[in-house]
């Protein structure tokens, strides 16, 4: 069976609205469990604070990006897929002159310390 990135972003986002259901949920049992409980969870599972996301992290991100007010994009999602699948490892640059210890130590020389009245 092949899937195309649309199919599998559909499946993805399908998957994700199951889950956001489970959440609504608990969020109608226990008020205040989508902020206090899932959303720092799934914050963590998405991996947001990097700035390249993988493949591993996109399945949470869909989740995430359902929790909040904007409307879930299929071609977006499949934009991600594409991204990811379509990735080249980029390659190893060639091995340039080692830099001298001089080049290597930041110039402070400019920031200014005093303080401002």
């Amino acid at each position: 069976m092949d899937l195309t990135t649309e199919q599998l972003a559909e499946i993805l986002i399908g998957i994700a609205r199951a889950q956001n259901a489970v959440i609504d949920a608990m969020e109608r049992a226990s008020p205040g469990f989508r902020n206090t409980h899932a959303v720092p969870l799934i914050t963590l599972a998405a991996n947001m604070r990097a700035g390249d996301p993988r493949m591993i992290d996109l399945s949470s991100r869909i989740l995430m990006r359902l929790q909040g007010r904007v409307a879930l994009d299929t071609q977006q999602v499949k934009a991600d897929l594409d991204r990811l699948l379509g990735a080249a490892p980029a390659a190893a640059p060639a091995p340039a002159e080692k830099p001298s210890a001089a080049s290597q130590v930041p110039d402070f020389s400019n920031l200014d310390f005093n303080v401002k009245l």
